[in-house]
This record gives structure tokens, sequence and C-alpha cells, in this order.
């Protein structure tokens, strides 16, 4: 019988880790493999996951229904997959979206591989929820995809670096320096720096009419 879910979770799963990068991130992660090894080895008699057919296509790939834009305006399908997972008399499903680290798959590089990899991590994933092997680990990945995705937002959306700007002048503010005072010390007019803020809304607007001609072309 499969040890408690308190007793698996306090396994230390991170010594049989492997490694991937996510931008600037390591992530580590258990493979499917030795999860399924992890499970027998604490109880565990019978272990086995397998795609979940959709019912219409006859493929274990399943299109949300939703869809996304890449940065030259294509529309892709946001594409799901979810497994049937058996652990002794234990059986479930677990559905998730198809990823490329904290992005979803476009369909020009939607692959097989893909899709098995984001059914093993589902796999993986499922386990953790429902034994608590590996939890923790989950816990922390989750949190830096977060800050990856964050970070990823920041850097390429025009308007959110003039968020992050508007934070330090505002930080300036609070310490009790005004506009010309904050302009003199970076070398700039009150003027400069009126222009230069309303520069990011230009610069914003000229992206989305580049999208557009984009799309007019092909």
């Amino acid at each position: 019988m499969l040890k408690t879910y308190r007793e698996m979770r306090e396994i230390d799963v991170r010594k049989y880790c492997d490694e991937r990068t996510e931008g600037k991130e390591k992530i580590i992660y258990l493979n499917w493999a030795k999860c399924i090894d992890l499970l027998y080895d604490n109880g565990a008699e019978k272990v086995y996951f397998e795609p979940v057919k959709n019912p219409i296509t006859g493929s274990s790939l399943i299109s949300s229904g939703i869809e996304f834009e890449d940065k030259n305006g294509v529309k892709n399908s946001a594409y799901e997959t979810a497994v049937h997972i058996v652990i002794d008399d234990r059986e479930f499903d677990f559905q998730g979206p198809v990823m490329n680290g904290v992005n979803p798959v476009k369909d020009n590089s939607m692959s097989q591989q893909r899709l098995w990899n984001s059914q093993c991590r589902l796999f993986v994933k499922g386990v953790a929820i429902h034994t608590g092997l590996g939890f923790d680990l989950w816990l922390d990945n989750e949190e830096k995809e977060q800050q990856v995705q964050k970070q990823a937002d920041i850097y390429h959306d025009i308007m959110k670096v003039r968020e992050r700007v508007l934070e330090e002048f505002t930080a300036f503010n609070k310490k009790g320096y005004g506009k010309n005072e904050i302009a003199e010390m970076i070398g700039m007019s009150e003027d400069d720096l009126d222009m230069k803020f309303k520069m990011y809304a230009s610069l914003a607007n000229m992206e989305k009419r580049l999208v557009e001609a984009m799309r007019g072309i092909k």
C-alpha cells in the first residue's frame, strides 16, 4: 500500500530531478519514469498513465476553443491534453494546457514530442496533487514560472515599461522631490521629461500599426 499523503510529501525528490532552463531561471523537474519508480519504492503495486483520447477526433490533442495572437498578429489555437492516471485502486484524469515553458505552444511548432512532454508533465503534477510526492517542488516551480512570465510581460510590453519608470518617478515624489528637481537630477528639463513619457504611448501606437500593417501584407 502506498504511504500516506503526508509521508509522500516529506520525500526529498530534488536529488532525483533533472534541470531545464526557462528564461534566466533554472527549473528542476521530476522525470515521469523516476516518478513511477518512487511510487513503487514507497508501496504502490500498480502505477501507469495513458493519454485520454478526444472522443470526436480520436486524438489526444484537445482544442480549448480559445485563440491567442503572437507578436506578428498570427492567430493560434490554445491546446490542452489529458492523461488517465492509475495508482493501485485510485484512478483519475488530469488535464492541462500544452505549454512551451510559460507560453502556449503555437500551431506551427506543435509536435508529437511537445504533446508527449505535456502529458508526462501532467502525470507528474497529478501524482503530486493526489499523493503528495514532489508537491513542494511544484510549489517552487510554479512560483519561478510566474516570475519568468512577469519579467517577460514587463520587458516586452512598452506600456508596462512606462509603468515601471513611473514607479521610479513616484518613489522620488514620495521622498519629497518635485518634477523639476527630478528632471535636473537626471540632466533633463521638465519639458524633456514630459516628452519622454509621451513617447511611450507613441511607440505603443507605432507597434500596433506595424502589427496591423504586417497582417495586411500576408
